[in-house]
């Protein structure tokens, strides 16, 4: 799948939906204050560097090893955001640099997930916000099996234990789970659900986990 056609999914109905509940609570997970900056990590096509970067007045920056990728993220952007080519498991950044660092089902397509975790806390001053795949979910029975299907072939899918276990041993506290999107397919009644499920419940396809940075 090439970047056009990856982004124009967020323009569909269900995807428009989807990204903009996800957006939603991830915003609420970093909750930004004025002028702190922000590091995307694997920011794609840009999607979430572009939604997030609209209500952070701070430096907002995307980064992604794909060079294709980021030339399409560069293009779209309308908010001022920053681009740049690097390894998630190498970030090319002092330690404490930004303060927030998200990562938003990238872990999934990288072979060493612990690692770049390390990194993130490592260039982190505040928070950092990861999401990932659920395995507990209707999005993996209709989406993940057997190797995964179009743009979840080869994924790694987690559970909210697996997801936690990525903190392990880091210099991070006040670790909070929660998951979203019970329901993939972004009909009526898939909204409403969405607005009474518990967050805590670990059954959403995106598992969003938050930790605070040590300042020690």
């Amino acid at each position: 799948m090439n970047a056009a056609d990856y982004d124009q999914w967020y323009r569909s109905g269900h995807g428009q939906w989807i990204g903009e509940r996800e957006t939603a609570l991830i915003r609420g997970c970093l909750s930004p204050r004025s002028g702190e900056s922000l590091l995307d990590v694997g920011c794609g096509t840009g999607f979430f560097t572009r939604a997030l970067g609209a209500s952070i007045d701070g430096l907002v920056v995307g980064a992604d090893i794909d060079a294709d990728w980021l030339a399409y993220a560069r293009d779209q952007d309308r908010t001022g955001a920053c681009y740049e080519r690097a390894d998630a498991r190498a970030l090319p950044h002092a330690d404490k640099a930004v303060d927030l660092v998200t990562a938003i089902t990238v872990l999934d397509f990288i072979d060493e997930d612990a690692a770049a975790v390390a990194e993130m806390v490592r260039v982190a001053r505040r928070r950092v916000v990861i999401g990932v795949l659920n395995r507990n979910s209707l999005l993996w029975c209709q989406k993940g099996w057997d190797g995964g299907r179009g743009g979840y072939a080869g994924a790694r899918w987690y559970t909210p234990a697996d997801a936690r276990r990525l903190f392990e041993g880091l210099p991070v506290a006040r670790i909070r789970v929660q998951t979203a999107i019970v329901l993939p397919g972004g009909g009526r009644f898939a909204r409403w659900l969405e607005r009474h499920w518990p967050a805590w419940l670990p059954c959403g396809g995106v598992i969003l986990l938050s930790a605070d940075c040590r300042r020690d």
